[in-house]
């Protein structure tokens, strides 16, 4: 096998280097190998197919990946690769990049002692990093998929660490271990769980990265408190991290071949509003995402420079195309269906920008037994999505 003994300390000193790793947790990443975690099969992008590595006919390339500043892709199309060769389309699992790990953890503000419950186990590089800094019977870890729960748990016991690695739904938290000093979710959600806040001591920390259907990208700590009605937790966002959706909040993939039709009669304008400047920039597309609801963001690139914006509802059947060129001070719209869906992100971006342009840690969010709501600067101002 190729040398390995050296990896993990290297990839400690370069995320230490770069900012994202604390030093408290530096002992954590050197003593944890992330390739003993990762699946002997993996897959890499080409174009829209998903093709498999093999760690069996190329250990370096396998190895690389493992070790590589990116996400590493561990299972597609829930286990079953949808064409020959174990080739799949859709991503529904992977081992998160190394600088997420960091940062996450060291948003967490864990310390010895504290326990802490984990959603969605993934590898279980996470619970073991969790479980060599606070001892594995600290650590539970929850997994919907059980082929992914059962990889996770075998290597976690080859690895000695001993972390309770249950596959259930965790969306449901997981109430045997209750109460928790810190939850940390490792997949996206849009509605946050309030059991998660329930399951957690008062003034203990959930971390959750927050999504909506056009922006994904968002890191919430929460902090946790006990009202009248029950556990409430309120939190900021932290940091910029993207997540694949918890299963049972996956809602509908959006697909140009499936989702654009009717192109011949579609409503055509122009617009001034670059589209970089509206959905390209962090602040203003996770604006976006608040005010405009059922609309996924897929971009498609011409080779010669240039790309269309499409704006796609799969539930309704409403989209949006707009044609970029080097260059251009206007650009060309497509409109189809009930919805203007262009319009409804101009509009969006004319409220971030009447708002004075906020940038995303000055937004908030409270989730209650009540429901959850999204707010600016103070809870006092809730923001009607």
């Amino acid at each position: 096998m190729a040398e390995t003994t050296s990896r993990p300390a290297e990839l400690a000193a370069r995320l230490i280097d770069s900012g994202a790793l604390g030093v408290d947790w530096r002992a954590a990443f050197e003593a944890v190998p992330r390739h003993r975690f990762i699946p002997d099969t993996v897959w890499t992008e080409d174009g829209e197919r998903l093709v498999p590595v093999h760690r069996a006919d190329d250990e370096a390339a396998w190895l690389e990946l493992c070790y590589a500043d990116d996400a590493v892709i561990t299972q597609v199309d829930d286990g079953v690769p949808a064409e020959p060769g174990q080739v799949g389309h859709e991503i529904t699992s992977s081992a998160s990049r190394p600088d997420v790990v960091a940062l996450m953890l060291s948003a967490l503000e864990v310390e010895p002692g504290m326990s802490v419950l984990e959603i969605g186990t993934g590898t279980g590089w996470n619970a073991a990093l969790l479980a060599e800094r606070l001892g594995a019977d600290q650590v539970t870890s929850v997994e919907v998929d059980p082929l992914v729960a059962d990889h996770a748990r075998r290597v976690l016991r080859e690895a000695g660490y001993q972390v309770t690695v249950a596959a259930e739904d965790g969306a449901l938290g997981y109430e045997p271990g209750a109460p928790f000093d810190r939850v940390i979710a490792t997949v996206a959600v849009d509605r946050v769980p309030q059991v998660w806040a329930a399951q957690t001591r008062p003034g203990g920390r959930v971390l959750v990265p927050w999504t909506t259907d056009l922006h994904n990208g968002a890191l919430v700590a929460f902090t946790v408190g006990r009202e009248d009605a029950g556990a409430v937790m309120r939190g900021r966002i932290v940091g910029n991290v993207q997540f694949m959706r918890l299963r049972a909040q996956r809602g509908k993939r959006a697909s140009l071949a499936r989702d654009v039709r009717r192109t011949g009669q579609a409503r055509r304008s122009v617009t001034d509003l670059h589209p970089s400047h509206a959905l390209g920039e962090y602040d203003a597309s996770l604006a976006a995402g608040l005010r405009v609801p059922h609309c996924k963001l897929i971009v498609s690139h011409d080779g010669d420079g240039g790309y269309t914006v499409w704006l796609v509802d799969p539930w309704s059947g409403s989209w949006a195309s707009l044609e970029h060129e080097p260059g251009a001070e206007s650009f060309p719209v497509q409109q189809s269906g009930a919805r203007d869906l262009w319009a409804e992100v101009e509009a969006a971006y004319h409220w971030w920008d009447g708002l004075g342009r906020p940038s995303a840690d000055r937004w908030g969010l409270t989730v209650a037994p009540e429901g959850q709501f999204v707010w600016l600067d103070v809870e006092e101002h809730p923001i009607d999505r």
